[in-house]
């Protein structure tokens, strides 16, 4: 995923002289690309990421699609409060890439794991979280969030994710993407990188993916999920604030809640290190 994020900001940014990417000291062997290209709307912010927030929202201001770069929480937990106030309240167009999401970097312990991240971003009402499941929808959601500029948080795989799409897919908030077909009325539906996980889960059901969602896009829910039987959700985070949680608050108080059933993340990982398929296993996100 983080390859094809580059590679697609790079040449979205030829399109679009406004992109700008500031990290945050790290990336390297990943960002160069873009860097060599766009000097001058490339900016190395230093170990400093409510600095490079602000910075960020300054310029945003100024008319730039500003896109923030750094590990798993670094981005998000270490300025919340710059993410809230300077981009958030201002609908500014910052999008917040975290590189690492769930528990991809495992082994170097729980302050890389990235398992309460949506219940943070998804408490901010004009945040789009973007979320893909492989490479091409990460290609997807880079495309709809350029043409569609506002506060939004990109979630990335470490690497090495699989392609499970044949071609880059058709995204946009709330929209459920089919993945994989399958026979009766339950189904699964992911977001995020646990879509490999719901495929190896699915025993014959559909599987479908939602890689953009957010606050603003549960009207939408109670529609789609009229169409299914039991709706398993699944995700590389802990199941309160989660995106399961996300997709019962949508039809609480109606009859399609008791259907949605999520797979989380067990609470007992927190304070584990390990490596990501280990963390999975043992907090049950894979079998």
């Amino acid at each position: 995923m983080r390859n094809a994020f580059i590679e697609e900001l790079t040449a979205l940014a030829e399109l679009h002289d406004n992109i700008a990417l500031v990290v945050g000291d790290l990336g390297y062997s990943v960002i160069e690309e873009f860097a060599e290209r766009f000097p001058d709307r490339f900016i190395n912010a230093g170990v400093a990421e409510q600095n490079m927030t602000g910075l960020a929202a300054g310029m945003a201001s100024e008319g730039y699609h500003v896109f923030t770069y750094s590990i798993a929480n670094f981005p998000t937990f270490r300025c919340a409060e710059q993410i809230r106030n300077d981009v958030d309240h201002h609908r500014l167009p910052v999008t917040v890439v975290a590189v690492g999401g769930g528990v991809s970097y495992g082994a170097l312990g729980y302050s890389h794991h990235a398992v309460q991240d949506y219940a943070l971003m998804r408490a901010m009402p004009h945040m789009t979280i973007a979320a893909p499941g492989d490479p091409l929808e990460t290609r997807a959601c880079l495309r709809w969030l350029v043409a569609n500029p506002g506060p939004s948080y990109l979630r990335l795989g470490k690497a090495g994710e699989p392609r499970f799409h044949e071609s880059i897919p058709d995204v946009a908030p709330g929209r459920w993407v089919p993945v994989r077909d399958g026979s009766g009325d339950d189904v699964m539906l992911s977001t995020g990188a646990a879509l490999g996980a719901a495929i190896d889960r699915a025993e014959g059901r559909a599987v479908w993916s939602l890689p953009l969602w957010g606050m603003a896009a549960k009207a939408g829910q109670p529609a789609q999920l009229a169409r299914h039987g039991r709706v398993t959700t699944l995700e590389d985070h802990l199941a309160d604030g989660g995106f399961g949680s996300w997709l019962t608050e949508s039809v609480a108080g109606t009859p399609a809640a008791a259907r949605i059933e999520p797979i989380a993340l067990s609470p007992e990982i927190c304070d584990m290190v390990a490596g990501q398929a280990t963390l999975n296993r043992i907090g049950g996100l894979t079998l």
